[in-house]
């Protein structure tokens, strides 16, 4: 009884055909993972709250390839067909993925219905190639060997694709060249097995015009991937973008307007050059007021080296150790002459050095004993930075003190996040620190908080400051420290590493205001 499928065929000596579609299993495997990296980065940038995101999107991703590999079993015929067919609609969809999401993400007003679309569209054509693929190779391989080659072929090229992505592709492709690079690749295997099988002639000519158009497509994208992603951002952003540049950790963008330089992390106003001085001298001064004479500092996140301009008219200090995770943040502030000139060039400083490192990890291992501590973290608005105001994090942190130390903490807004602010201040607390919250105003952002974090009470107004300081003064500090009614204390839990409370009430409280 001859099958009513056509398959390829390979006569029992020949192997090398059925060694080449194994070797495109390696490669779709591969596209298909970066394909999923690719929409779960993007979405952590647009949407923040990465470990969320990245989650949502595996799962969808997940179920849509199962819902792919039921599916396959009504896909009769000829086989090699279907699978071109369906490797040239992943390359296109897959590879498009990213820059249409760019472009649609300030259009739509539905952008996760967009997303999960997308994802769910891949994920299915992603979970119909291997079973396709298992069906055509059935009868050259006995089912043991045709199992353990094809899944072999597939984890390689999973492993190879999570080891490139941060470390290779986005460094040096961003996402958007990134997926329709991929996409050119599933294309590249449509157009191997069109043109390497002689079962394919027949229907050749039509097959080789969407060829050719998906190439031509994909390609453009590639070439013209910067300008793409200048009108996304255009829309994005009301002012001129003037520098942009996606890391393995974030997306950074400056834009200027006639006033002002602004820089934004994944989206988030990080700080404007017009007002950055208020929160800079409140951040640092304070702190500074207990201890003039401080000899080493630390420096945690503030990687633009605001901070540092501001320990650096201390004429004590030694030595600023400054521990940043994002190479491409430092560096850009360390050569870019514009924001040279903001920072007053505080990271090219003799007395500073710069560590690239996950400051969670690293503060384990330093044995130093610093004077002060700056934490200068982004706002906890996903369960990787969460981690970094935890009971866990703040512990470690109280080991670097030398005996008379503190640490001063940015605490994000108390009247719009008036939990999350009571929540880092109470995480410090139940580690043992005695605690001096205070807040300001810095226009760019509103009401904007701190927490001093002491050994002992050993702390008072009206130390020295150093001078041209445009915004503290001992007046100003004395506000800083009294709370109206509606930022005063709030009854709230510890943030814990286990428990990760207060990336929940930030969600909460900044979500009216699309933070």
């Amino acid at each position: 009884m001859v099958s009513e499928e056509k398959r390829v065929a390979v006569r029992p000596g020949l192997t090398s055909l059925h060694w080449l579609l194994l070797v495109s299993v390696f490669v779709i495997s591969t596209c298909g993972l970066i394909y999923e990296l690719v929409a779960g980065t993007l979405a952590s940038y647009l949407l923040g709250d990465s470990v969320m995101q990245f989650s949502t999107i595996i799962g969808v991703y997940l179920f849509s390839m199962g819902i792919g590999s039921w599916l396959s079993r009504y896909l009769d015929g000829n086989l090699l067909k279907w699978f071109i067919r369906i490797e040239l609609l992943v390359g296109i969809v897959g590879g498009c993925s990213a820059p249409l999401l760019f472009v649609l993400f300030d259009y739509v007003a539905s952008f996760r219905l967009v997303l999960y679309t997308l994802v769910g569209l891949t994920g299915i054509l992603v979970g119909l190639e291997i079973p396709l693929l298992m069906r055509i190779l059935e009868n050259q391989l006995s089912f043991k060997e045709l199992v353990s080659r094809v899944f072999t072929f597939d984890y390689i090229g999973a492993l190879l694709a999570s080891l490139i992505f941060p470390l290779i592709l986005i460094p040096q492709l961003g996402l958007i060249r990134t997926s329709l690079f991929f996409g050119l690749l599933n294309i590249g295997v449509a157009g191997f097995l069109l043109y390497r099988f002689a079962e394919t002639r027949s229907f050749r000519p039509g097959f080789t015009l969407v060829l050719a158009a998906s190439v031509a497509i994909l390609t453009a994208g590639f070439v013209y991937a910067e300008q793409i992603m200048s009108y996304a951002e255009g829309v994005t952003f009301q002012d001129t973008v003037i520098y942009s540049k996606s890391t393995p950790y974030q997306r950074i963008v400056l834009t200027r307007n006639n006033r002002e330089l602004r820089l934004y992390l994944n989206g988030n106003l990080q700080f404007s050059s017009a007002d950055e001085y208020r929160y800079h001298e409140a951040l640092v001064h304070p702190a500074m007021q207990a201890r003039p004479n401080a000899q080493r500092i630390l420096v945690l996140g503030g990687g633009d080296g605001m901070a540092v301009r501001e320990l650096l008219k201390y004429s004590s200090v030694h030595h600023i150790r400054l521990v940043d995770l994002d190479p491409g943040m430092t560096s850009l502030f360390q050569q870019n002459e514009t924001l040279l000139k903001l920072n007053q060039r505080s990271l090219l400083s003799p007395k500073v050095q710069v560590i690239n490192n996950d400051a969670f990890t690293w503060i384990r291992q330093d044995t130093t004993q610093y004077d002060v501590v700056i934490v200068d973290f982004p706002d906890p608005s996903n369960y990787s930075i969460g981690k970094l105001y935890s009971t866990t994090f703040y512990a470690e942190l109280e080991k670097r003190l030398a005996p008379d130390g503190l640490v001063v903490v940015q605490s994000t807004s108390p009247y719009v996040a008036r939990k999350s602010f009571w929540c880092i201040r109470n995480t410090l607390a139940a580690v043992g620190f005695q605690t001096i919250p205070y807040h300001t105003y810095v226009p760019s952002f509103g009401e904007w908080g701190y927490v001093l974090a002491l050994r002992n009470h050993h702390w008072r107004v009206g130390g020295p400051l150093p001078k041209g300081l445009r915004y503290v003064n001992t007046p100003t500090i004395y506000d800083m420290l009294y709370f109206p009614p509606d930022m005063s204390e709030v009854p709230v839990e510890v943030n814990k590493l286990n428990n990760q409370v207060l990336v929940q009430s930030f969600e909460e409280e900044w979500a009216p205001y699309g933070q």
